[in-house]
């Protein structure tokens, strides 16, 4: 970097020198150390993003994202990279890309027999391999997400470089509006895009039920709310209930209401504790509280399971290690003592267990 020289020997003595000094370190100092520092990063051209990179969709992304178009055959992975791409560095959307492939080689059951007897086999009519490659954008909560809906509009009117059809070999949608008789100046090649679901999720993620705006409500001021964890799964480490004896004069009298009432809060407030504790210990905690019980949570997974070289699958390394440091005590329960581990004075559960984070409705927040 060039700087023009000032007139140091108009400076006071002792001045100068400290200046010079200061020119001098400005002089090393890198584009990429600037940015980093007090002077704006708009100064400076951004990182170059490798020309490889093909953004893969991952089961954490989403759950809902736009599917902005499809491309198939010869070239579907450089067509979707550069699409991807595109959408990342000139617009600066969450883009992703997908692939799937369809093997139409082998041979397919038909229908009826055989004059033998044997089923009949049949083969397509155009064997081959065929390879997909979906290109997403955005990651959220719901299918009626306004930012979803939103960034949908927006894309469908998009013209993309990677979709004017000077480049790439493979088939998008866009490529069909002609043969439908659109105008291009009216409809982006984009225009048939739409929301689905994260195509990774487990099938039972949207069978999960979403809570009631009630529990929303009590759990809205909560700093370390279950409802932010970004996981799919987590490890319940402690439950508070407000279940206690039933006292049938309180009842008759209305009192039992008001003794409930206080051993919801008196539950919690131990959530409440024993997640801050936790979190000044280094593990990564949630409280969350519905009508019957609060409960802490520790940990953010996306599996429960991890495949080995083998075949088989074992307990996910973060599950077992909360389990192992947060459970019983090994050496007692060796012993044939079965005691739960305390924190500040609050008692965990005798088996933490792995549960499903509860769905938030979007924009809970």
């Amino acid at each position: 970097m060039h700087h023009q020289s000032l007139p140091t020997d108009r400076l006071p003595p002792f001045v100068a020198p400290l200046f010079a000094l200061a020119l001098a370190l400005l002089g090393c100092q890198t584009a990429a150390e600037a940015q980093s520092g007090w002077l704006p990063t708009a100064w400076f051209s951004p990182a170059e993003m490798p020309a490889d990179a093909m953004f893969p969709l991952a089961e954490r992304d989403g759950p809902w994202l736009v599917l902005a178009t499809t491309f198939r055959g010869e070239g579907a992975r450089d067509d979707a990279r550069r699409l991807a791409q595109e959408l990342r560095r000139d617009h600066k959307l969450k883009a992703y890309t997908h692939e799937k492939s369809f093997d139409y080689t082998g041979k397919q059951q038909g229908l009826g027999l055989n004059p033998d007897g044997s089923p009949k086999k049949m083969r397509y009519a155009n064997s081959e391999q065929v390879i997909e490659v979906a290109v997403l954008v955005g990651d959220f909560a719901s299918f009626d997400d306004p930012r979803g809906q939103k960034l949908l509009t927006t894309i469908k009117g998009l013209q993309p470089q990677a979709l004017s059809g000077e480049a790439g070999k493979s088939r998008s949608f866009g490529d069909f509006r002609k043969m439908i008789g659109l105008d291009k100046a009216a409809k982006g090649p984009m225009h048939l895009a739409f929301v689905i679901p994260n195509p990774l999720l487990p099938e039972d993620y949207f069978s999960r039920q979403e809570i009631d705006a009630f529990v929303v409500e009590m759990n809205a001021d909560v700093t370390h709310s279950l409802l932010d964890c970004p996981g799919r799964y987590t490890v319940r480490v402690a439950t508070f209930t407000g279940a206690g004896t039933f006292d049938q004069k309180a009842i008759a009298s209305g009192d039992e209401d008001v003794k409930l009432e206080s051993r919801l809060a008196e539950a919690a407030d131990k959530a409440h504790r024993l997640t801050a504790a936790l979190r000044r210990s280094g593990w990564q905690a949630w409280e969350f509280h519905d009508r019957e019980s609060s409960v802490v949570c520790v940990g953010s997974i996306d599996q429960l399971a991890v495949p080995q070289a083998n075949g088989a699958a074992t307990v996910h390394p973060e599950i077992a290690r909360i389990i192992g440091e947060l459970g019983p005590d090994p050496t007692k329960l060796a012993a044939g003592t079965l005691m739960p581990r305390s924190i500040e004075g609050i008692l965990l559960d005798v088996k933490p267990k792995p549960i499903d984070v509860p769905r938030a409705p979007g924009g809970w927040r």
